[in-house]
This record gives C-alpha cells, sequence and structure tokens, in this order.
C-alpha cells in the first residue's frame, strides 16, 4: 500500500512538471509573438524614413551616404530643411534599412499620419521641404600622387561611402568636366607656385618630386612652363561652372583660382614657377570681371613671403600677420525664401571651432557685392564660408584644410572620422555634395 501511494505521488509531481513545463512554453509564446508585433508592425506601416540630422543622430556623416544611396536608386527623397538640423525623409525600402542599420545611422519609420504631423509643424516655422531628383556625379580634381588624407573632402566622400572619379590636367585640358554634376578641387595653387611651399621646402625629397612632375604634366600637355598649365585648368573650371556646373573648393585652391581665373593675361607668379618675375603692376591689370566672387584684391609681390594675396584674412604661413583661431557662426537663412544657402548651411551647430588653411578665410572687403556670406569669423572682418552663382552654375568656397585638425600641417596624421562621425565642419562639405540633387526652387527675395 505504501509503494502505490508513492508511485501515485510521483505520477502526479510528473503531471505537474509536465503541465509547468507546457504553461512556460506558452507564456514564452506569447512574449514572443508580443514582441514580434512590436517590431514588425513598424515596418509594415511605415511608409517613410526620417533621418534626424539633431542630437539624437549617431552618424551625421554616414546620413548622406545613405540618402545619397536612396538617390542612385532613384528613390523618392527630401531634404528637410532647418527641421532638427537638417533631417531626410527617404522611403522605408529594404536596403534603405539594411545601409542604415550597417552604418549606424539613426532612422526613424513614419506613417503618413506621423509625416503629416511634420509637414503641418514645418508649414509654421523657418522650414522647408525641398525634394532630392537624382544622385549628382562626382569628380575630384586630385593628382594621381595624392595621399587620401591630403583632401578633407576626400575624406569625407570615403567616410560617407558617396563614390567619386579623379580627375587631373589631362581630363580637365581635354574637356571631360561635363560629365560631372559637381567638381571639387583638391588643395592646388592654381598660380602655378606650389603654394610657395619652396619658401621652407625646397630641399624636401616630397616637394622636388611634386615639381618634377608638374613640369613633366606641363611639358606633355603642351605649355611653357606649370602657371600656365594652371591657367588654363582654371579657365576650363570658370567654364565649367558657367555652363552649369557645381564647384565646390577649400583651403589654398578657393583664393588661387580666383586669382588665376583673373590673371589670365597677367604674369602673377615668382621667377621660381616661370623664370620671369612677377608683373609690378599686376593688381591693375587683373580682370576680377572673370572671378567667381572676389574683386579688386592686392596680390603679394615678395618671392619670399608665403601668402598669396589679402584676399586671405588669417595669412597662417607669414609671421607678423597670422591671426590667432577662434570660432566662425553660420548664417541663419529664411529655408521658405532662400533655400539655396539654407541647404548649404544645414547643420545642428550654429558656431563652430575654426581651423587654418592655407588660405582660412576671405577679407569682406574683396568680396563681389553679390557674394553670399554663409559663415562669418566671429568679431572680425572676415568671412568663412561663401556662395554665389555665375553663369548657370553655382560655386561655393570654405576656407581652411580640416575641420577637426585646426592646426594642420605638413605631414600630419590622416584624420580617422569615425572618431568624429557628427562633425559639424565636416557636414558642410557633404551639404555641398547633395545641393546638385535638389530640386531647387527659385529665390523670393
Amino acid at each position: 500500500m505504501c509503494q502505490l501511494i508513492v508511485e501515485r505521488l510521483n505520477v502526479q509531481r510528473l503531471t505537474v512538471q509536465c503541465v509547468n513545463v507546457q504553461r512556460r512554453i506558452v507564456q514564452r509564446w506569447i512574449v514572443s509573438v508580443a514582441a514580434a508585433s512590436f517590431w514588425v508592425v513598424p515596418m509594415l506601416s511605415a511608409q517613410h524614413l526620417l533621418v534626424p540630422m539633431d542630437d539624437a543622430q549617431r552618424n551625421h556623416l554616414k546620413a548622406y551616404g545613405l540618402t545619397y544611396s536612396a538617390l542612385q536608386r532613384s528613390e523618392k527623397s527630401e531634404w528637410l530643411l532647418n527641421y532638427r538640423g537638417g533631417s531626410f525623409l527617404l522611403l522605408d525600402t529594404p536596403n534603405t534599412r539594411k545601409r542604415a542599420g550597417l552604418d549606424g545611422v539613426s532612422v526613424t519609420p513614419l506613417d503618413d499620419a506621423a509625416l503629416a504631423l511634420i509637414r503641418t509643424e514645418m508649414s509654421g516655422g523657418n522650414m522647408d521641404a525641398v525634394p532630392l531628383e537624382r544622385a549628382p556625379r562626382v569628380a575630384i580634381y586630385s593628382p594621381p600622387s595624392a595621399n587620401p588624407w591630403d583632401d578633407a573632402v576626400t575624406i569625407a566622400l570615403d567616410y560617407a561611402g558617396i563614390p567619386y572619379t579623379k580627375v587631373w590636367d589631362p581630363e580637365v585640358i581635354g574637356g571631360d568636366l561635363s560629365k560631372y554634376e559637381w567638381l571639387h578641387l583638391h588643395h592646388e595653387d592654381f598660380t602655378g607656385q606650389y603654394n610657395k611651399f619652396y619658401i621652407s621646402y625646397r630641399g624636401s625629397p616630397w616637394f622636388i618630386n611634386q615639381v618634377n612632375r608638374t613640369v613633366a604634366q606641363a611639358r606633355q600637355l603642351g605649355f611653357a612652363n606649370v602657371p600656365a598649365l594652371k591657367k588654363a585648368v582654371a579657365e576650363k573650371m570658370r567654364g565649367y561652372v558657367e555652363n552649369g556646373g557645381f564647384l565646390f573648393a577649400m583651403c589654398g585652391a578657393t583664393e588661387t583660382l580666383e586669382l588665376a581665373v583673373a590673371g589670365q593675361n597677367v604674369d602673377i607668379s615668382s621667377s621660381f614657377a616661370d623664370g620671369t618675375p612677377m608683373d609690378a603692376d599686376a593688381d591693375q591689370k587683373m580682370d576680377w570681371t572673370k572671378a567667381f566672387g572676389v574683386q579688386n584684391a592686392h596680390l603679394e609681390p615678395s618671392p619670399l613671403v608665403n601668402s598669396m594675396s589679402d584676399i586671405d584674412g588669417h595669412q597662417v604661413n607669414v609671421p607678423g600677420r597670422r591671426r590667432a583661431l577662434g570660432t566662425f557662426s553660420l548664417f541663419a537663412f529664411s529655408a521658405k525664401l532662400d533655400p539655396v544657402p539654407t541647404m548649404l548651411t544645414q547643420n545642428h551647430r550654429s558656431v563652430l571651432q575654426d581651423y587654418y588653411g592655407v588660405t582660412t578665410s576671405f577679407t569682406k572687403s574683396t568680396l563681389k557685392p553679390g557674394t553670399r556670406v554663409l559663415a562669418y569669423e566671429d568679431g572680425l572682418p572676415l568671412a568663412k564660408y561663401i556662395h554665389g552663382s555665375y553663369g548657370k552654375g553655382a560655386w561655393t568656397f570654405l576656407g581652411g584644410h580640416d575641420p577637426e585638425d585646426p592646426q594642420h600641417e605638413v605631414g600630419a596624421a590622416p584624420t580617422d572620422l569615425s572618431l568624429y562621425p557628427s562633425s559639424p565642419g565636416y557636414r558642410l562639405i557633404l551639404n555641398n555634395v547633395l545641393f546638385p540633387a535638389a530640386q531647387k526652387k527659385p529665390r523670393k527675395t
């Protein structure tokens, strides 16, 4: 009898254990279904992805690459100017979700009702939506020998995952620029004076090699010297913009491009570059009507002073003239009335730390009346970031060499943008890459 009771108790324990196991299985199934519903329903019901560009964004720079990739697939996209730092609105597709996840870009699913609320909010403030039509074809004017870290734009495009094609003097002289909507200029000296680096580096192997390569290139293309070649390249670029291209330049390329365009028929180079001294009357002979955004600049006559002109307001390489770095502020434009400069200044910061370059800033007294100042040096009569229309196209100049390397020196280590995924300065560069993609509305003021 005792044994029978024990056996019955064991059966009861087994029955209870089985019931408990079944109960736990059912509970886990319910939880898993609830969890699945939480993630799946938004994915099924959302039609759009908001890419926020305020402090909620984990990787601002790769967000531009995400948007560019959507345009490559001909997916409808919008730039929400002044909304949460200049956010992007993309279609909710598997490709976009996958890339956002891989790149660590923050996105928020939106259904039509949520998007309607955003549009209502935007209609009542200094905000506007600009359609993005297609991915612009990008070219970078860069010497074959350039290291990737020599140029902030190359670094930005590589990090964001935006494709580009490198072009150099043979392609430009051959008229190859018409294939591209957007052209960036590597930190080139278009006066042909090698940024006057011969003053400090004429005995350095890297500088000697650069001179030898450039002289050989000029002769191969049929030019008497390097200044003649670079002037011809500058004139091709001027024509590219005049015919509808978009040009972006930084550092010394900004100032020297203007000098080369305005000085086509003037000897503006020192004897080191072309064997003859600069024309003593160069200032009076410059044709500033051809320049993009500056006028009436004074050229530096001395071959031993590492400055090109008084366009640059910081004169970083001239002892006694060098200005200390401070901050610069982005100008706040009306998104509805002035969308073009608004696009170029989208950011999650309005005040940025300054950084040096061969040309760091632009003296306001040398700017043409129609030149738009996008950012100004705080407390100084200087602009940091300028823009304008030219013919059928447009140009933008940003002073300085590398937004995350304020004191940039020759031979400095490359900037690792994985350490600066939300760099406000690099955002200014990438704004310009997407600018040609926008369906721009006519200015209303």
